[in-house]
């Protein structure tokens, strides 16, 4: 019997299928997101889960063993907002970014984001390019 595949894991389902579920201003909104994750990563983007547009990737190990892959960088957009996917604790480890970022609201490794209306570019970007550098000092 095959192994059950990782709900976590590439597809080739494409993107344009997942971009074209969002409509309205979100969907500039979700270009432009595309286009500075391609930016700062050099990946072309792919489809995991079904709904996360991922570029780059790696493998993790944890000390208790368990491990697998992941995106170096990731974002989702749905019909109320967009989540992008960093290192843990980004929040916590660089508050300087955070207070210039704009509105938001933050999980351990999510940053949810309604619109990108009001928010400070250069803040996201310096954000995506600390949290790509983290996750590429962590591959396994």
């Amino acid at each position: 019997m095959a192994a059950k595949q990782p709900a976590m894991s590439p597809s080739d389902m494409p993107v344009a299928e997942v971009l074209d579920r969002v409509t309205g201003p979100r969907r500039a909104e979700a270009d432009e997101l595309l286009a500075l994750h391609a930016e700062l990563t050099g990946a072309e983007p792919v489809v995991w889960a079904r709904r996360i547009i991922g570029f780059g990737e790696y493998e993790y190990r944890y000390e208790s063993g368990h491990g697998g892959r992941m995106p170096e960088l990731a974002f989702a957009t749905g019909s109320a907002r967009h989540t992008l996917y960093l290192v843990d604790d980004f929040a916590e480890r660089w508050p300087d970014l955070m207070e210039r970022l704009g509105r938001y609201r933050a999980s351990k490794a999510c940053l949810y984001l309604t619109r990108l209306t009001g928010v400070d570019r250069s803040a996201l970007r310096e954000l995506l390019e600390r949290s790509l550098a983290e996750s590429r000092s962590r591959a396994v």
